[in-house]
């Protein structure tokens, strides 16, 4: 059963570049036709589809993020990363990778997520 891992910097300062890993065991990042998304929940909301990247390498991004993230992956190290440039507070969340084949997920009850990492953003 594929397991999911989130890694990185609890705590961000206003400016810079949040940067996220998810380490995945139990499964390959290059299995058709799989998508790994991030996806955050930020205090009192909902959660929001930041941007995947699929089995073949092809990244797909959230229109409203488009121009601060970048997804990629490490396929001999078997995890895919984010990195969100110019964060402010507002991007103080809980973020998690997920696996599915859907793009577009927001469902925790389907596919395979990871737990989550807090993130937040302060000076």
């Amino acid at each position: 059963q594929v397991q999911l891992q989130e890694s990185g910097p609890g705590l961000v300062k206003p400016s810079q570049t949040l940067s996220l890993t998810c380490t995945v065991s139990g499964g390959s990042i290059t299995t058709k036709y799989y998508y790994w998304s991030w996806i955050r929940q930020p205090p009192g909301k909902g959660l929001e589809w930041m941007g995947a990247i699929d089995y073949s390498g092809s990244a797909y991004y959230s229109p409203s993020l488009k121009s601060r993230t970048s997804i990629s992956r490490d396929t001999s190290k078997n995890q895919f990363t984010l990195q969100l440039s110019s964060v402010t507070p507002e991007d103080t969340a809980v973020y998690y990778c997920a696996r599915d084949r859907v793009l577009v997920v927001t469902n925790p009850t389907m596919g395979s997520w990871g737990q989550g990492t807090q993130v937040t953003v302060s000076s």
